[in-house]
């Protein structure tokens, strides 16, 4: 769906008088339904399916009330799309929830936390191969999910703004890199979740905890005020991020990866470090200046959503699901997803540079500008395609596992009748 929406925007930017057709639908409604559809629908649900793999609450009585969770999520996402369709926007960007859904989504996340707190609990007492460790990294996973409710329905309030750079208006160095350091902890513990630590001592993997809690502690002496990005102190510190380039697929090593996860594996790898030289050079006196809202940062926001979460959390999913992960082994699908996401960053970059330049490069139609905007369009179908294509083979997966464990019931019934009569 928000793959769709996205296509239909790109032919609003080149025929804005087909918006008519579904007035007062217009552009500016589809765009948050858009954003948010793909940020906690396409983006976070993979991650609540690791959330539940990690704290086993897909097993047992809690699976059923982990479905009901997932239920509720997706009934939030419909009831924000009516909202934001219906005109109603805290106009912030991906915070958009107002109304009784800056109610219901944050009820909803907390709903999905008691179902995680109640599987830790019945862990904790029936389940003798919790090792200790296990039980307390658990515990503070639940006491930080805690609070995200809360802080989701605080930022949404359109009163409440971050530090700001005063030169640009955008993030200040500072708050970039604390936004890293988020990304790169929960990169840590993602493979926890899916997959196991080899045998012995691994290498690098303590030296890259410890580069984490230096950096972090580099992120605190910087503190949260507004600050320019012609500071030293801002890009300097930021640039440190480019560590994390190497550094993660060392962390990574680690760990066991399937076999059939591996092509996903290192696409991460690359859009990682694309997504942190091109994030550093982007902030840089002189080059922000230009690209401030601009196609550029449009470009740079497709790269770190469509490029390295989605392929990230499509590693995920493939390791969740073992060999049913084949169906993201699709070779065409794979290059549709990653040479149209490549092509629409190089295409908003450029645009983006030229705007940066020539505010009116996209306001008033001309044949460049038509060029890249009807090539951002088939690249968007590509992509769109390649989704579905997942879409399809998964459900067909889902359906054929459905009719085995369907037949399998049905073979025991008829063995317990044999034996009973």
């Amino acid at each position: 769906m928000a793959n769709l929406i996205g296509v239909w925007l790109a032919i609003l930017l080149l025929a804005p008088s087909a918006g008519n057709l579904i007035a007062p639908l217009s552009y500016g409604r589809w765009m948050p339904v858009h954003l948010d559809l793909q940020l906690y629908g396409w983006i976070s649900l993979p991650l609540i399916g690791w959330l539940l793999r990690a704290y086993r609450a897909d097993s047992g009585q809690l699976a059923h009330w982990s479905k009901v969770a997932i239920f509720l999520w997706s009934l939030a996402l419909m009831l924000g799309s009516i909202s934001w369709l219906s005109g109603h926007s805290s106009g912030k960007l991906f915070l958009d929830w107002t109304g009784y859904v800056r109610i219901f989504f944050p009820a909803t996340i907390l709903f999905l936390w008691i179902i995680v707190v109640l599987a830790l609990l019945r862990d904790r007492f029936f389940n003798p191969n919790l090792s200790r460790k296990e039980l307390y990294s658990k515990l503070g996973g639940t006491v930080l999910l805690f609070i995200v409710p809360f802080l989701l329905y605080f930022a949404s309030n359109p009163d409440v703004y971050p530090s700001i750079n005063p030169s640009t208006g955008g993030p200040t160095g500072s708050s970039q890199l604390e936004s890293v350091l988020v990304i790169v902890a929960i990169l840590f513990l993602l493979p926890y979740g899916i997959t196991r630590l080899k045998a012995g001592k691994p290498k690098w993997h303590r030296t890259c905890w410890i580069v984490f809690g230096l950096e972090s502690l580099l992120c605190l002496a910087l503190g949260r005020h507004n600050a320019s990005q012609h500071n030293p102190v801002q890009y300097l510190s930021l640039g440190t991020v480019l560590v994390w380039a190497p550094l993660l697929p060392l962390y990574y090593r680690a760990f066991m990866w399937p076999t059939n996860a591996r092509i996903w594996l290192h696409a991460t790898y690359v859009w990682w470090s694309m997504l942190l030289v091109t994030g550093w050079l982007v902030f840089l006196p002189g080059i922000l200046d230009r690209f401030k809202f601009t196609d550029g940062l449009v470009g740079h926001s497709l790269m770190a959503m469509a490029g390295f979460v989605t392929t990230l959390l499509i590693l995920v999913l493939v390791v969740l699901l073992e060999q049913d992960g084949d169906i993201f082994l699709s070779t065409w699908a794979f290059w549709a997803w990653q040479l149209g996401t490549f092509l629409y960053v190089v295409i908003m970059f450029y645009a983006g540079w030229i705007e940066g330049a020539d505010p009116a490069f996209t306001i008033v139609p001309g044949p460049l500008r038509d060029a890249i905007y009807w090539l951002r369009l088939l690249l968007g179908i590509a992509m769109t395609a390649a989704s579905l294509q997942w879409l399809w083979r998964s459900t067909i997966s889902v359906r054929t596992n459905h009719r085995i464990s369907r037949d399998v019931i049905q073979i025991h019934e008829d063995e317990i009748a044999g034996v009973l009569s």
